[in-house]
């Protein structure tokens, strides 16, 4: 990961909370990332201190927004929307970094775990005010593999994190854990567990260097392999997760499997089993997709198409680019559905214009952006080709 400073155009937190502050009733309409729901999270709850009404959904894209309520505020959070009164973009920082500032001129004390999770989930360095308010809550780094939950198997089996030959499978992970000397319940029973609150420092490091070794250790894992898989290494603990990463991960995962339960969560509320029961089938319907997936390497771009429409497609994006793509461009595609991810290409022209020469929709942050379109997959993989 990597620092990113606050640019001359990002949004002014002091101008934000101004207008929140005008506002009788906020509608806060966040983008499908965990970024975006946990920004919305922050700002939702300083509002719910300032006892003023709000509204808060996830969407794919600004065109699946319902815009039929009454509200004298509506805020884009984790992309920009030209329909909504201001936006929280995340592009020159994470969104929930904008949102901790702006909750705090709002005079609230937002949650610093959220907000460190909503950084991570966007995979930029916390840096600033979320930096400092995490570490003076006693929130630190510890050796180790980020995972939402005690259970090492657990976690490392539906991290969308990493991608490796253990992703979305209990008796592999339990298989490889073994092999390195952990004492793993029975690895043939259909739920081995290995409880990672009983490790010590050393047994920590040594899961992570078998989760670096199995995720980036082949020739075929890109260079950007080993940078990716920073972020589920050295986690900070502390939020209502085992880490701060796996908050993260839940975050993401919940914000495209389940939003409802995502927004939940993100306001605080006691929904932490649901959100891990989709983060598991989510998780296992993403690395299924990334095994399946039937790849085409074109000059710059790599695209995966997927074998079934229910993949999603934004997280076998990732993971594809990440761990997979030889190419700086990688286009995940399903029937109806895109989700592209470059290395440092910002997105929004390129996936507009193919959206628009078929007829769909798009919408894009920075290097990562979704599409939906009504067309053959292939006709949307030439528009792309094209707009690229």
């Amino acid at each position: 990961m990597s620092a990113t400073a606050r640019s001359e155009d990002a949004p002014a937190a002091g101008e934000i909370a101004a207008r929140l502050r005008e506002a009788g009733f906020v509608r806060l309409v966040g983008a499908a990332t965990g970024d975006a729901l946990a920004a919305s999270g922050v700002l939702a709850r300083a509002l719910a201190d300032r006892d003023r009404p709000f509204q808060v959904s996830v969407a794919d894209l600004p065109a699946d927004t319902e815009r039929s309520t009454d509200a004298d505020l509506t805020v884009a959070v984790g992309r920009s929307d030209p329909v909504a009164d201001c936006s929280v973009p995340g592009t020159a920082e994470p969104a929930s970094e904008t949102a901790f500032a702006v909750a705090r001129e709002l005079g609230a004390d937002p949650d610093a775990a959220l907000a460190l999770a909503g950084c991570v989930a966007d995979g930029r360095e916390p840096a600033g005010a979320v930096a400092e308010a995490a570490e003076a809550a006693g929130i630190e780094r510890r050796p180790g593999v980020a995972i939402p939950t005690t259970d090492l198997v657990d976690g490392l089996a539906h991290s969308t994190l990493v991608h490796g030959p253990f992703s979305g499978d209990s008796e592999a992970v339990a298989a490889a854990l073994a092999a390195a000397g952990f004492v793993v319940g029975d690895p043939e029973a259909s739920d081995p567990r290995l409880d990672a609150t009983g490790l010590d420092e050393q047994a920590h490091r040594r899961a992570a260097s078998l989760v670096a070794l199995r995720s980036v250790g082949e020739d075929s894992v890109p260079p950007r392999g080993g940078h990716a898989v920073e972020r589920a290494l050295r986690p900070f603990v502390g939020g209502p997760f085992e880490t701060v990463g796996g908050y993260a991960d839940v975050l993401d995962a919940v914000a495209r499997e389940r939003p409802g339960t995502g927004v939940a969560l993100a306001l605080g509320h006691d929904v932490g089993e649901a959100a891990l029961d989709a983060w598991r089938a989510h998780a296992r319907r993403a690395h299924d997709a990334v095994a399946d997936a039937t790849t085409g390497r074109y000059d710059g771009l790599f695209v995966a198409r997927a074998e079934t429409d229910a993949a999603p497609v934004a997280t076998l994006a990732w993971l594809v680019h990440a761990f997979r793509s030889p190419e700086p461009v990688t286009l995940a595609v399903t029937d109806g559905a895109a989700a592209a991810v470059a290395d440092d290409r910002t997105l929004e022209s390129v996936l507009s214009t193919a959206a628009a020469g078929v007829d769909g929709h798009a919408a894009a942050t920075g290097t990562t952006g979704r599409a939906r379109f009504d067309v053959e997959t292939g006709a949307f993989i030439t528009a792309f080709r094209e707009a690229l």
